[in-house]
């Protein structure tokens, strides 16, 4: 006889994989007994049964290695704690590399995880044959091995995890589907089975392929497809079962031991979907056919490396649809279009490696209204408008997928889907030889080649400076000489509108935007930790209206996190209007002589100062002319109807030949900025990070008595110090390579990683940004007090300190 529902419950998990299960034995060891999981078949029976069970733990930022980690340590536990069996060994992962360009990344890769205090070896081929045996090195030019990847059974862990929820007081309901939710004016207030409704106040959706059309009945976005996903299981042929894991990205494939045999599977480049007209209805614990012709590819590249596979005996070849996303990273966190919806999906078959830290973010998410920790690589937030379109998802997925094991260059753009959103100066900046890069669907130029000189607008990829260097050099000369100009019409721009829209800013914004009309703020928008949600600029347009310019790429978070703090009560409605106004940002010392040629209104430093705006004419257009710089040169964002676009620019161009402007790009501002020692959200700052350990002590109004939001945890950390503190480094060798999570050594000790790396033209040396950390406590003395290294693809550098910006635009002045 079946167990009764509950009438009600605190949080509601649906799915029962992996994640579900999860996420529901970690609710419950936060002590959320009125926990319930709802899985519509059995447990597992989605697509963790057919899982190859890998878990691996690098990946390219720290927090995600962290959660990863996560998932080991609890693997490693949970069958004392639990009794069940879960198949976990951890005997190590190998990577090979069969190339120099692989072994670089290989290099670059070991000395991330120094970083992050993941061991990490670097092995000889003999020394990865001694490993595993089974396979010939003969093309091997080196390998990783990392000591505490290992493997479980996908099945036996989700039972374990499962029977861990129900020990804590969670209710597990199989073969219990989900119909509907109950919403009421913008609140969940139950979910509604084939059995009865549950009222409760959080949802929790680890629904697997199945996530995206059930977010999208209630307007959440998912961006998730079905792809097949297809590995080989052999018959026993006498291999050890102490193998370590194997991933062979050069031959596109992976191996683990199962029963004596092997687990072989790949990532083509050319994927098979799935269901793109809708999962059928009643599917679970179900493969595919088998395909035999599509794998015969991935066999041969296995064959060259494991040649006993010609004779093993071939038990199955497993095919199963898995959910994957447009740029191979999984999806978490509250959904941004309905409150206590919370989302852990699109494991792009990683999900056994991720399950067990997924599931902790998620509860702790669920419970506390936040992350553990920045997880931005993974929030689903970091989606936005082009990926409401399953078509265009589907299109960057493939791609995506197909990428799994090929090189991950520096700067690499993705190709497909483009071009999707267009600045109206896109055609004209292409024939003027700009190169575009794409971010949140948008065009963006990332540099211009000189057409004149045989110079191909195409970026060519490898690990040392790539064919752009000398093009966004020019670039960034004519910015600190002359003047340059910018499109960056695809920053995402918000109105904040209404009686009490200073009220409700004030309490967001960590700066002082209670100013007069025509005034700018540069604000940090902080969580209760005083941790950096947003870097913004807002701009006092009247008595009851903001506007407000963020970063492309952080549309979607920005405008969910402004939106979900105005205080209840209050007059304030926030609206998105990126696509109304195009933005032409001048920059250079000549700058003003040039906007000054073509309006008649007076843009003299006295009547438009800096951090100030003023509406101004130009070729017969109200431009919003913002006097702020991101590369510390004189500078104005001018902000302007989209239809004005074609005339103003025409007319910038035309009357600012004769004092050298010329078209810049995406990675010249980075250039410029890293010079400035100026910030970038989500990798020099971000949640993990307060203004204090930033260095940007001085944009919060601590002295002005009004209250907002990390206040509390600012003038704790004032008080008491911080332990890490953000420092510029500069390496002498311009030929070194600096891309950011590079390793930092303080007197000889490790102390942290760049986030954020790159070249200064002007100062002539590859510069880098990170945090320099101890537990003692960091100042701004113990920073300049110490003797620098980095580490560098497993090479260590002489490096030196600053804590102030590389260059000063007033005196041209290289400061290191």
């Amino acid at each position: 006889m079946m167990k009764e529902l509950p009438s009600s419950a605190k949080v509601v998990v649906i799915g029962g994989g992996i994640i579900g299960c999860s996420t529901a034995y970690h609710l419950g060891k936060l002590g959320l007994t009125d926990t319930v999981l709802l899985e519509r078949k059995k447990l597992t029976s989605g697509t963790t049964f057919h899982a190859a069970g890998l878990v691996g733990q690098l990946r390219t930022s720290a927090n995600i290695t962290q959660l990863l980690g996560h998932s080991v340590s609890l693997y490693k536990m949970l069958e004392a704690e639990t009794g069940l069996g879960t198949g976990w060994r951890m005997n190590g992962g190998l990577r090979l590399a069969c190339n120099s360009e692989r072994w670089t990344e290989v290099k670059r890769q070991a000395t991330t995880a120094h970083s992050f205090g993941l061991e990490m070896h670097l092995l000889t081929p003999k020394e990865a044959q001694d490993l595993w045996p089974l396979m010939q090195v003969d093309d091997v030019v080196g390998a990783a091995f990392l000591p505490t990847d290992g493997q479980a059974n996908p099945s036996d862990i989700t039972q374990a995890l499962a029977k861990g929820a129900r020990m804590a007081g969670v209710s597990i309901f199989e073969d219990t589907e989900v119909i509907d939710l109950e919403i009421d004016k913008g609140k969940i207030r139950a979910v509604i089975t084939e059995r009865g409704r549950i009222e409760c106040e959080k949802v929790v959706v680890c629904a697997g392929q199945w996530t995206r059309a059930f977010g999208a009945r209630f307007g959440v976005n998912v961006p998730l497809v079905s792809v097949q996903h297809q590995y080989m299981i052999t018959e026993a042929f006498g291999v050890p079962s102490n193998l370590p894991t194997l991933r062979d990205p050069d031959r596109l494939t992976y191996y683990k031991e199962e029963v004596g045999g092997l687990v072989m599977g790949g990532y083509e480049p050319n994927p098979i979907g799935w269901a793109e007209n809708g999962i059928p209805e009643g599917f679970h614990y179900t493969l595919l056919d088998s395909n035999f012709d599509h794998f015969e590819p991935i066999m041969e590249l296995a064959l060259g490396r494991v040649p006993a596979l010609e004779t093993a005996g071939i038990k199955q070849l497993l095919n199963g649809p898995e959910s994957f996303t447009p740029d191979g990273n999984f999806i978490l966190g509250e959904a941004p279009e309905l409150k206590n919806f919370f989302v852990g999906a699109g494991f792009n078959a990683f999900g056994i490696a991720s399950g067990g830290g997924a599931g902790m973010a998620l509860a702790e998410w669920a419970v506390k209204g936040e992350a553990p920790y920045d997880l931005w690589p993974v929030d689903i937030r970091r989606f936005g408008r082009p990926h409401f379109d399953t078509d265009w998802v589907r299109t960057r997925t493939y791609e995506a997928y197909g990428k799994h094991y090929t090189l991950a260059w520096p700067f690499e753009e993705n190709q497909s889907g483009r071009p999707a959103r267009k600045s109206p100066l896109y055609a004209s900046l292409k024939a003027q030889g700009a190169c575009f890069g794409e971010k949140l669907g948008w065009e963006r130029p990332n540099w211009f080649a000189d057409l004149s000189t045989g110079e191909k607008a195409e970026d060519v990829y490898s690990f040392g400076r790539q064919n752009w260097f000398d093009a966004v050099g020019r670039e960034h000369r004519a910015a600190r000489e002359a003047a340059v100009l910018f499109d960056q019409t695809s920053f995402a721009k918000f109105a904040l509108k209404g009686r009490d829209a200073e009220a409700a800013l004030q309490w967001i914004a960590a700066n002082n935007v209670g100013r007069k009309h025509g005034t700018l703020t540069y604000t940090q928008m902080l969580n209760d930790k005083g941790g950096i949600e947003c870097d913004l600029t807002c701009a006092r347009i009247a008595e009851d209206e903001y506007y407000i310019v963020t970063g492309t790429g952080f549309a979607t978070h920005d405008f969910d996190w402004i939106a979900r703090n105005i205080p209840d009560g209050l007059n304030a409605s926030l609206v998105d209007v990126t696509s109304a106004w195009t933005v032409l940002s001048l920059m250079g010392p000549k700058a003003r002589d040039i906007l000054a040629s073509v309006t008649s209104a007076d843009v003299s430093s006295s009547a438009l100062p800096f951090g100030q705006f003023r509406t101004i004419g130009i070729a017969g257009a109200p431009v919003r002319a913002l006097r702020i710089t991101y590369v510390g040169e004189l500078g104005y964002e001018l902000h302007l109807p989209v239809e004005y676009a074609g005339a103003v620019y025409a007319l910038l161009m035309e009357k600012g030949a004769a004092a050298g402007l010329v078209n810049g790009g995406y990675r010249a501002i980075e250039s410029l900025r890293l010079e400035k020692f100026y910030r970038a959200w989500g990798s020099d700052i971000g949640p993990d990070h307060t203004p204090v350990e930033a260095g940007l002590s001085w944009a919060v109004k601590m002295k002005s008595g009004i209250a907002f939001r990390g206040r509390e945890a600012i003038e704790r950390q004032l008080k008491s110090g911080v332990k890490k503190f953000l420092a510029c480094f500069t390496v002498e060798d311009p030929d070194v390579v600096l891309l950011g999570r590079e390793t930092i050594y303080r007197n000889g000790q490790r102390a942290g990683w760049l986030t954020s790396g790159g070249f200064g033209y002007t100062i002539g040396k590859s510069i880098g940004i990170g945090y320099v950390r101890d537990p003692n406590g960091v100042t701004a003395e113990h920073v300049l007090s110490g003797d620098y290294e980095l580490e560098v693809a497993t090479e260590r550098v002489k490096a030196k300190v600053s804590i102030q910006p590389l260059y000063d635009a007033e005196s041209g002045r290289v400061k290191m």
